[in-house]
């Protein structure tokens, strides 16, 4: 297993990013969208595994490289021993710590291999602390900092372009979406300013403005309606949606 190195090598600042951003994608889709499946592949009484997340969104659980030293950096090892000896939301906690440290050293692996200047490695760690880390959206710590940062009134500038924020309305039932909606400029500003930097609970990430959004009903997270696999039209036909971690919750309860 090489962890997605045969498809290209990054060479540049932005490459070397979405490289970094393809790989963590991958990893928040095993930790939350994915985590019964993943959960699943993690068998304790397999070999020694790794969690690999590609650069094309795609994860992997797989046994580590067998060459010695190994074309890029390797995952955790053995992540599955400790699966059934902690409590699911610790494992998966602890997978994502060691996860963040692995798409570092991946990215900055690059960053010596194609000598990146120390000016180009600064910029290189700046656009990756912009992004939450995968432990803060497993844990929803990346949630909870946004609405700090809306609470101080640091995001009265946010993002028009999501006015059809989350709206009761006078029957109790939610809007779902935040596509932007002519028809529903009018939006209390309250509403408006809490989601100003509203993170999709799937990929972490804040951008996708003009996407579709859906909120799930159960843990209230807002979601990229591609990162879980809903379209506007298929909302339509909800009357209660939940999101694939609260799904899986109850499914294994």
């Amino acid at each position: 297993m090489e962890g997605g190195a045969a498809l290209y090598n990054p060479r540049t600042v932005e490459e070397v990013f979405k490289d970094f951003k393809g790989r963590r994608a991958a990893i928040v889709k095993a930790l939350t969208t994915d985590v019964q499946e993943f959960y699943q592949q993690c068998d304790p009484e397999k070999e020694n595994l790794c969690l690999y997340g590609l650069p094309n969104e795609e994860w992997e659980v797989n046994l580590p490289a067998e060459e010695v030293p190994p074309e890029l950096p390797e995952p955790a090892l053995g992540i599955n021993f400790a699966r059934d000896g902690l409590s699911e939301k610790e494992w998966l906690s602890l997978v994502a710590i060691h996860s963040d440290a692995w798409l570092l050293s991946v990215s900055f692996y690059f960053g010596s291999r194609f000598a990146f200047h120390k000016e180009d490695r600064k910029r290189l760690f700046n656009m990756i602390n912009e992004v939450p880390t995968i432990f803060e959206v497993v844990t929803g710590m990346a949630k909870k900092q946004s609405k700090d940062k809306s609470s101080s009134g640091a995001n009265q500038n946010g993002n028009k372009s999501k006015s059809n924020s989350k709206m009761r309305t006078s029957d109790g039932k939610s809007s779902k979406t935040m596509q932007a909606n002519e028809e529903e400029e009018e939006i209390d500003e309250e509403d408006e300013e809490d989601h100003g930097e509203t993170l999709c609970g799937t990929c972490g990430d804040s951008d996708g403005a003009d996407e579709f959004w859906i909120c799930c009903d159960l843990c209230e997270k807002w979601f990229h309606g591609k990162c879980v696999k809903i379209t506007p039209a298929r909302a339509e036909h909800i009357k209660q949606y939940k999101c694939p971690s609260c799904s899986n919750k109850r499914a294994r309860a």
